[in-house]
């Protein structure tokens, strides 16, 4: 009798001394748990989350993702290399949380959408700041504020600020999720939409070839206008030469600058803008340009 109860005795026991490790383990082997680290856990959420896509979409936003998987870290100025690609940093004056910047090689926003659809389109299509990338010639369609995310697919870029100054862009996922080179301290990250407060619109980018009359600019600082006419709204300013799409033109305001007069102005749709001839490369009226209605 008492060898039998010795026995039940050692039974519990070994199975209480067994507790702690199979609460560590979890209750299956294989199955996660709250050690799965954050990084992990967060590369889970990456990917198209909603139906839509195109083939090259879907592959800007793997590559992206392949980012949040490997914890890459956002780097103010990172990813503007000579190739597409994570690069070392800057310190951002502005930004105090920049200082290790120089120590970490990543991506600040603009370098992973670079990165992203250099993967997806097999060239280096939107190298650039954001303004650049937002106002770019390879918008396929654009979408203001005011529509929301009812109109996004996957892959389309969400810009944040000002007709004048875009200074953050980001790739949507769907399901209201987009993933971004955030800002200094942080890694590539999944995010929830923004739509509030400073969010300007979205684009979908054409990877193919580019459509309609392709024109360059010339100049500095060359301020695009809402008419056709120098005293309306400034609209956004050109920092350099800049590739534009030009949809029409019309005799309008005269103007006078470096030495050239023209009454001619064109319309640009990638910035709903308008601009005097006199800064794009060419003659005074456009050949091939059809006459704006």
């Amino acid at each position: 009798m008492r060898t039998r109860i010795r026995g039940k005795l050692i039974t519990i026991l070994t199975f209480l001394m067994a507790l702690p490790a199979m609460v560590l383990l979890g209750p299956l082997s294989g199955t996660a748990s709250a050690a799965t680290p954050p990084a992990q856990r967060a590369a889970d959420t990456c990917g198209v989350l909603a139906p839509g896509a195109s083939d090259a979409a879907a592959r800007a936003v793997a590559a992206a993702c392949t980012q949040v998987a490997a914890g890459t870290w956002y780097s103010w100025g990172g990813g503007h290399g000579a190739q597409p690609g994570a690069t070392y940093g800057q310190i951002d004056p502005t930004d105090p949380a920049s200082e290790h910047d120089p120590e970490r090689k990543g991506f600040d926003c603009s370098g992973l959408v670079r990165y992203a659809y250099a993967q997806a389109a097999g060239s280096d299509i939107l190298n650039g700041s954001a303004d650049t990338q937002y106002y770019s010639v390879r918008a396929a369609a654009r979408f203001t504020a005011a529509q929301g995310q009812a109109p996004l697919l996957p892959g389309d870029l969400l810009a944040y600020g000002t007709s004048d100054n875009i200074h953050h862009i980001a790739i949507y996922l769907g399901a209201g999720k987009m993933v971004e080179a955030k800002q200094s301290g942080t890694r590539i990250m999944v995010s929830e939409v923004r739509l509030g407060g400073d969010y300007f619109g979205a684009l979908r980018v054409n990877t193919g070839a580019v459509t309609g009359h392709v024109h360059r600019t010339w100049g500095t600082g060359v301020w695009t206008h809402a008419e056709a006419s120098t005293p309306s709204r400034r609209v956004y300013a050109f920092p350099d030469a800049t590739t534009i799409r030009v949809e029409c033109q019309k005799h309008a305001e005269t103007v006078t600058a470096e030495g050239y007069t023209n009454d001619v102005w064109s319309y640009l749709p990638d910035y709903r803008a308008w601009v005097t001839n006199i800064y794009i490369q060419g003659p005074a009226w456009l050949d091939g340009v059809p006459t704006c209605s």
